[in-house]
C-alpha cells in the first residue's frame, strides 16, 4: 500500500502531505486516534515498547477504524533477542494479524550483539506476505545505522521506525535525512521518538521525511501533532 493509498484510506488531509502513525493500546485510543486524522495505526498490546494486541483487539479495531492497522509482532518485552519457541509464536501471531484484515506487521529481531537477526528477519517478512513490514525501534540498538538500514533494504523491509540513533527524532534529525538519502524510493524512514505538537515541523523541515509516528496513549498529542502539520 503506497502512502497517498493509505492517506486517501484514513481519510488524511492531502494537503498536510505528511503521513502520521499513530502508535495505540486500545480500541479508544485507535478510534480517538482516527479521528483526530491519524493516516495509520500502529496497535500494541501491553508492556513497556508495546507487545503483540490480542486478537479480540485486533478485530475490534479492524471494526471500529477504516485507517491502516499495522500491528505490533513481540512476544515479550525481555529483550529483542527470540529463542526458537518466541519465532513459533511470532508466526501463528503473523497468521491472525492476516486473518483478522491488518495491513502490517511491526517487528524487530535483533542479535545478542544488538545487530539485526538476518535469518529471523527473513523468517518473519517472508510470513507477512502481501502485508507489509515495518521495523520498529530496536533498530536504534544497533551499532551501525545505515549498515542496518542497507539490510532492511536487502531483505524487502517497507518502513523503519526510528529516532536517528538518537534520544528523540528531532535531535537525530540529521541522521534522518542521511537515512533517507539512502533509502530514496526503497524504505519509508518513519520518524519517531517524541514527535510532538511543538517539534514536528523542524523535526521534518530538518529531517526531510514524509512520515511521523506519535505515541497515542494520550491521543492528545496526535492531534497537537496534526494540526501542527496542517497550520
Amino acid at each position: 500500500m503506497t502512502d497517498a493509498t493509505s492517506v486517501a484510506r484514513a481519510g488524511g488531509s492531502s494537503a498536510r502531505r505528511v503521513l502520521v502513525e499513530a502508535c495505540c493500546d486500545s480500541v479508544p485510543t485507535a478510534v480517538a486516534a482516527a479521528g483526530f486524522g491519524s493516516d495509520r495505526i500502529e496497535l500494541c498490546g501491553p508492556g513497556d515498547g508495546g507487545t503483540t494486541p490480542s486478537a479480540g483487539l485486533m478485530a475490534r479495531c479492524r471494526d471500529a477504524v477504516q485507517a491502516p492497522i499495522h500491528v505490533m509482532i513481540r512476544p515479550h518485552t525481555h529483550s529483542f533477542v527470540y529463542d526458537e519457541d518466541d519465532i513459533a509464536v511470532m508466526l501463528r501471531d503473523i497468521e491472525t494479524a492476516r486473518a483478522l484484515g491488518m495491513d502490517g506487521i511491526v517487528m524487530g529481531p535483533l542479535r545478542a550483539d544488538g545487530h539485526i537477526q538476518r535469518e529471523q528477519l527473513q523468517v518473519l517478512v517472508s510470513a507477512a506476505g502481501s502485508m507489509r513490514t515495518a521495523f520498529h525501534r530496536a533498530f536504534d540498538r544497533t551499532p551501525d545505522a545505515m549498515e542496518s538500514l542497507a539490510l532492511l533494504m536487502e531483505h524487502g523491509v517497507g518502513l523503519v521506525l526510528t529516532s536517528g540513533h538518537a534520544a528523540t527524532a528531532f535531535a537525530g534529525a540529521r541522521v534522518l535525512r542521511d537515512m533517507r538519502a539512502l533509502a530514496g524510493e526503497r524504505l519509508v524512514i518513519l520518524a519517531g521518538g517524541g514527535v510532538r505538537g511543538d517539534n514536528v515541523r523542524d523535526l521534518v523541515a530538518g529531517s526531510g521525511v514524509a512520515e511521523v509516528h506519535a505515541r497515542s496513549t494520550d491521543p492528545t498529542i496526535v492531534r497537537d501533532v496534526i494540526q501542527a502539520l496542517e497550520a
